[in-house]
Parts: C-alpha cells; structure tokens; sequence
C-alpha cells in the first residue's frame, strides 16, 4: 500500500512539473492555478429555441482585463445588469459564457461606472449551471425598477476556457463585440527568430476552438500590433521585412480565424479589442490579397536578445523619471516619480489600465495586466507627487500625462499610493527552476536545470554561504513572491534523489537578479565540501514581505551630546557599544555619546518578525532583556570622503510596536518574554536615552562629518525593499555641540543629491 501511495505521488509531482516545463506565457500573469490539469474541453451551448439571444461584454473603468462592468446586447441594443439578488452564482455563468473559466468576485453599485441604455437583467436568479445568463430567472427581459447606480460588475479568472469557441449569434452588432478566444501567441517563423528569447518576432496566432489559427492582414493596422507587443511584454513594435514573410506565405496553407480585429492602441489585452469583420476565405483557405498577420516587437533593454553589453560603461544612463518598489517581481511595484530631485508617490485617485501601461511602456515593459490601489505593494514615504492622472495612452512618460498637483491638499495618504503590475517577456526562467519535497508549492529545496554532457538534468545548489539575497531570486524566478526564509540543509525535505548532484556553488546574488543563473557563482568547477543532498540550499517563499523604513525627520530633531562617565557604562562596554579605546578610559572619566532617536516603520505587507525563533533567544543578564537579532542596526559615523572614523550597533533586544497609525492595533510587545516583532502599519522607537542608542565620538576631532544607520543590515530579515533600510545625514560638529542636516532616506532623492554624500553605502548587496 505504501509503495503504491509513494508511486501515486511521485506521479502528481511528475505532472505538475511537466505542466510548469511546458506552460507558455507565464508573462500573462496566470495565477497558479493555470499551472493545473485542465479541465474537460468547452463545448458550445445548446440552447432551448425559445432562449433571448444575447451577447455579453465587460466595460468601464477596469483595473484589469478581465474585469469590468456587465453589459449585455439584446434587440440592437447595449444595456446593462442591476446588482439586485446577483450573487457569485450569477458571476459564474456571466464569465464562463466570456470563455473565462471561472467568477473570482462580483461587485455590485456600479463599481466599474454607471453604463448606458436600458437595464437589461434585473432581481437575477442562477443555479451557475446555466449556460448563458438569459437561462437564468430574473423579471423578464428589460423589466427593471433599477438606475444605473447599481449596475453590477464582475471579475474573472485569468484563464480561460480549454478549448473556447467565439460563436457570434448577432452578427449585425459584431464592431461593438470585444475579441474572445482561448489563447493568444507570437510564433517565430524565420530561423534566425525561432532560437530567441524572448520571441519578438512572427505569425500572430489564436487559439479558438481548440485550434490555433492565423489572422489575416488584410485589416490589421499598428494599433493592433501595439497590443499585441504590449501584451507580451514589449513597449512598442516596428517594422519588419514584409518581402520574406510573403516568400514563406506562398509556400505554406494557412488557417485562418474568421474575423479581423479592431484595437486602438490603449488596449492592455487583445481580449479588450472589438471584433472586426468577418473574414471571407477563398477555397485554398487565403484571404483576399492578404498574408498572415506577423508582428515586430522592440524589446526593453532588460531584455534584449543580444544586449550591446559592450557598450554599457561607455555612457551614463539618464536618471529615470518613474520606478517601481516593493513588487515581489520585475515589472510590479509601486510607481515613484520624480520630481525637484526629490522622489514621490502617485494618489490612486482615477488610477487605471491606461495610465498604469503608461509607466508599464516608459519603464521597457508591456501593457499593465493590473492597475493597483489603496498602497496595496506597501506605502511610500515623502511626498505624493501626483493625483487624479490622467492619460492619452500615448505619452512617453506618466510625467506627460495631466494631473492635479495638489495632491495634498485633496487629502491623499501614502495609504493610496497607485501600484502597477507589468506584462513582461517570457524569458523561460521559470522552467530552469523547481522547489522539491516541501510541504506546499511556496517550499523546497532548490533544484535547477543544467546542461551536463549534452543533456539536460536536473541538481542540487550548495547550501554553503546560502542566505537571504539569494533565496529572494529563487522566489521572484519561480513567480512566488519574497522569500521568507533561506535554508542551508534540507534533510526534512526529500527531494528527487536522481536530482541530488550539486550542479551549482558559491552562489552570490545582489537580489535584484531575475535568474540565479544571473548571480556570481562558481563556473565549470564546482566546490562544496559537505556535498548535495541533505546539504542543498532550500527556500520557503511568501506572496508578501515586511518594509522597514527609518523616520529621518526623527534624527535630525532629537540629535544632541551627552558626557557620560564610565562607571555608568559597564552594560553598554560588555555589549561593545563604545569604541575600542573605552577599554583605556578610567571609571571616573567621561564618553562623549552622539545621542538621537530612531523611529523604525513598517510600511510593507506583512508584519516584520525576528529571524530566529523565542526559544534561540539570548538572555543578556547585565540588562535584563533578550536579544533576538545579533545586530539589528549599525551606526556609523564618515569623514567627507567617506571613511568610517567612528560607528555603534544596536542589538535589537526588543522589536515591538511603539505606537500605531490609527485603526490598527498594536500586536507586540517584550515585556514578559513576549512575542517580538513590528506589525504593518505600526513603528518600533528606539528612544534617545537607552543603552547603545548612540555613536561613541569621544575621540572624533571638530568638523563636518556624515552620518549614516543602516537598519537589517545582514539582510537576516527579507524585505520588500531594502534600499529604503538606511539613512543619510550630514552633521557638523565643533567640540561642544553637533548638528544635524539634510537627513534623507537612502533612494529618496535624485542621483545628483545622492552623489553629494561620497562614500556611503546603498544598502543594496554588491558581492558578500
């Protein structure tokens, strides 16, 4: 029985792993249940006779594709759905008759816009077994006590039904009917394209019916090509070599999907296009003087086939406008711009698909696949730059876009601050990878795909050195998020023994990387001593990760001296928070401590929690508290060329929540041998007057100096962001007194501010 369950298993695994290898365009941002074995193939309704023929659409103010405002076509005319009785059963019937697999959410009180025209449905009734919404009970067909107010609005899955047939049952309304169809792609036809990666160039093909089928370019304009790029990843498209494509044609039978396609060019998805007209085919199955549609897309330099890599160092890259932070993966995050060399957030007040794509494009990604509100990727500090964008589409940069600037006035808070969420290129990284024998999909061990003797196996990377940078790129490879944890053994976690060869060592990453095959590891020559298997790195990963950021306004304002003798230090000489030459100081004599506070945020998605657990914990006796971070924060004070002349630490004995923003309550704290940790929303003060909250300068010179606290600085703890976790002042000192200026968090403001404080570090790991 054991056996036979083991075999069982292995099987499952098998098969998801065959699913992963051979998913396509993960950059569509699937969500994992894609990944899944599909589910019997679509097949068209029969519906009684007597059935009110009716088309659906989704309209109005999206965040994403496939979401939108219900409305429905009957008797020529556009109309919509009252929200009244409408339930998830009703929302399941609506998107699978759109060819989505399924209804995530529902909204009712026009949450997508009031529509237009009559109210078609109203007091709607479904068992969501029905195969099309005028199946379902409701008053009759145009009886409605409704106003446009609650016209309800659903969200689908992202997948879409195996095997999907557009039927057009009203075919003198089809300009006003968006595209749907089972799957799009770009397929490389030229040899010299068929080896790339990413594919940017060749036939535009959609699957409808289960069949994938060219499109005719008797109709297609750059618009439509603009989509189709955008979708895949690509900020815009170009022109290609019509001739050899029409050389290729000749010699090939097509076939052809029987409609064109109608797009603008704000479009984010094809799904979001109108349906051309109807394409008539002659008998050889080609169309008119027409050849199949091929598209020419112009990737971002990220992802350039062949990157001039050559060239890099010989010019310096403009300081960008717009970025994203705190996304767990590239092309998502929340959008900062730039402004008076200061960086800003944007207020999510009129924030949607087309200003998103906006960023998307100008950043040398695609089309946006989700517009992002209510500081959902973590808040931003400073100011908010921007409110109430509004977008042509075509702009070059969000900057060109027009906006209310006086955003605080309006009220707007960190709290919503717009995010996006990119269609990026399909590299294929996410196939060289697999997590192995963890409990769920987000944990394993770390398992990578090679090229050994010509073929491909898969291994084992070393545990040695393995930590936090490292674990992060594993998890953004995979499209699983942040890491959580990294693990240098994983014995608990029985892997695939064929796979227990150690295929990669020494593995360094700065954590921006979008492959580990991209970090600093060791070539052709590997070396770990204790070897693979039970000693493989390991990863466990999470959708979502803590952000401390550093109150700077908090330093520059409590900075002041203190002379304190030494025989009231003991404490703080036992846990090194003096310098060295204290151990030379008598009792009677004096230090001079650089005194301040620190006000640490967590402005992320998920609490901030120690990485070792209460029970490793160390008990300092002197002052009776437990330390459960080795260091938590380094002090350091720099010469104008940046040379350390004088630096402190703070163990982080007691991580807990100060104080709150408001709604939010607090969830811990020390005393008692309490839990430790700082939850979303609240902020840890290090008081001024506490032990090591200070940088012994006793024996620093007068002069003007830089000060800099560096907050997680092992990188122990993952983050959403840590070029946010440090600190930056500038400081004069006069051998009575100290002053404070300038105080910015690190990447807050323009490279050109920046390059003023020589010497500091980013925060941001370069090799360990």
């Amino acid at each position: 029985m054991t056996g036979s369950w083991s075999l069982h298993c292995h099987f499952i695994v098998l098969l998801c792993g065959w699913q992963l290898i051979h998913a396509q365009y993960e950059s569509l941002g699937y969500p994992q249940s894609y990944l899944q074995p599909e589910e019997e193939h679509y097949s068209p309704p029969e519906l009684p006779p007597d059935t009110p023929r009716i088309q659906l659409r989704l309209a109005g103010e999206k965040r994403k594709h496939n979401e939108g405002r219900v409305e429905v076509y009957y008797d020529g005319e556009w109309g919509t759905v009252c929200d009244d009785d409408f339930n998830i059963h009703a929302a399941q019937v609506v998107c699978r008759e759109l060819g989505y697999v399924e209804a995530i959410s529902w909204f009712p009180s026009s949450k997508y816009g009031k529509g237009e025209g009559r109210i078609w449905f109203d007091n709607v009734h479904c068992t969501g077994k029905e195969k099309s919404l005028a199946l379902c009970s409701s008053n009759g067909i145009g009886v409605s006590d409704c106003k446009h107010t609650e016209d309800v609005g659903v969200v689908c899955s992202d997948r879409r039904i195996p095997g999907f047939k557009f039927i057009n049952t009203l075919t003198n309304n089809i300009d006003s009917l968006n595209i749907h169809v089972e799957d799009v792609r770009i397929r490389a036809i030229l040899s010299s394209y068929r080896k790339r990666v990413p594919v940017t160039e060749g036939y535009v093909e959609v699957k409808d019916g289960g069949s994938w089928m060219q499109i005719c370019d008797e109709e297609w304009s750059q618009m439509n090509s603009r989509v189709i790029c955008g979708m895949f990843g690509f900020p815009s498209e170009k022109r290609y070599n019509t001739r050899v494509y029409k050389m290729f044609a000749r010699r090939r039978r097509h076939a052809y999907w029987g409609y064109s396609v109608n797009c603008t060019g704000n479009e984010a998805h094809l799904s979001s296009c109108k349906l051309g007209h109807p394409v008539s085919l002659k008998t050889n199955q080609t169309c008119g003087q027409g050849t199949p549609v091929v598209v020419s897309c112009v990737p971002g330099r990220a992802f350039a086939p062949t990157p001039m890599a050559g060239y890099r160092k010989a010019f310096r890259q403009e300081q960008p406008l717009v970025r994203l932070r705190g996304g767990a993966v590239v092309g998502e995050g929340r959008v900062e711009v730039l402004k008076n060399g200061e960086w800003g957030t944007i207020c999510d007040d009129n924030w949607n698909l087309v200003a998103a794509t906006v960023v998307c494009r100008e950043l040398g990604f695609g089309t946006a696949k989700e517009s992002l509100s209510g500081g959902q990727l973590g808040q931003g500090m400073g100011p908010v730059h921007m409110n109430e964008v509004e977008c042509s589409g075509f702009e070059k940069s969000i900057t060109e876009c027009r906006f209310n600037m006086d955003s605080e006035s309006l009220g707007c808070s960190h709290e919503e601050d717009a995010g996006v969420r990119c269609n990026v290129p399909a590299m294929g990284f996410q196939q060289r990878l697999r997590l192995s024998g963890g409990r769920n999909p987000y944990e394993g061990r770390v398992e990578m795909l090679v090229e050994r003797n010509g073929s491909l196996v898969w291994g084992t990377v070393c545990g040695e050195g393995w930590g936090t940078m490292e674990a992060m790129v594993v998890c953004r490879q995979l499209g699983l998020g942040f890491a959580s944890h990294a693990f240098q053994e994983t014995w608990y976690w029985p892997g695939d023994v064929n796979a227990n060869a150690v295929v990669m060592s020494g593995v360094r990453c700065a954590g921006t990387e979008m492959s580990l095959a991209h970090c600093l590891h060791h070539g052709a020559h590997i070396s770990c001593a204790k070897g693979g298997g039970r000693f493989a790195a390991g990863v466990s990963c999470s959708e979502t990760a803590p952000d401390l950021v550093l109150n700077p306004q908090v330093v520059e304002e409590t900075t002041y001296l203190e002379d304190r003798p030494m025989f009231m230090l003991q404490c703080a000489y036992e846990e090194n928070c003096l310098a060295s030459a204290a151990s030379q100081t008598p009792a009677n004599s004096y230090r001079r401590l650089l005194r301040f506070s620190s006000q640490i945020h967590n402005n992320g998605q998920s609490d901030f929690r120690p990485k070792a657990s209460r029970e490793s914990w160390v008990w300092h006796d002197c002052h009776r508290h437990y330390h459960s971070m080795e260091v938590f924060t380094h002090y350091d004070l720099l010469s104008p060329n940046g040379t350390k002349v004088a630096e402190g630490h703070k163990a982080s004995f007691c991580l807990e929540d100060s104080e709150c923003d408001e709604g939010i309550e607090k969830r811990y704290e020390c005393a008692n041998f309490g839990e430790q940790g700082i939850t979303v929303g609240c902020w840890d003060t290090y008081r001024h007057d506490i032990d090591c909250q200070w940088v012994d300068i006793t024996d620093i010179k007068p002069g003007d100096y830089m000060f800099q606290i560096v907050i997680n600085p092992n990188y122990e703890v993952a983050e959403s962001d840590y070029t946010n976790n440090i600190v930056k002042c500038r400081c004069r000192y006069d051998g009575h007194r100290i002053w404070m200026y300038n105080c910015h968090i690190g990447g807050s403001v323009s490279t050109e501010t920046e390059d003023t404080f020589p010497g500091l570090v980013s925060n941001q790991v370069i090799h360990r």
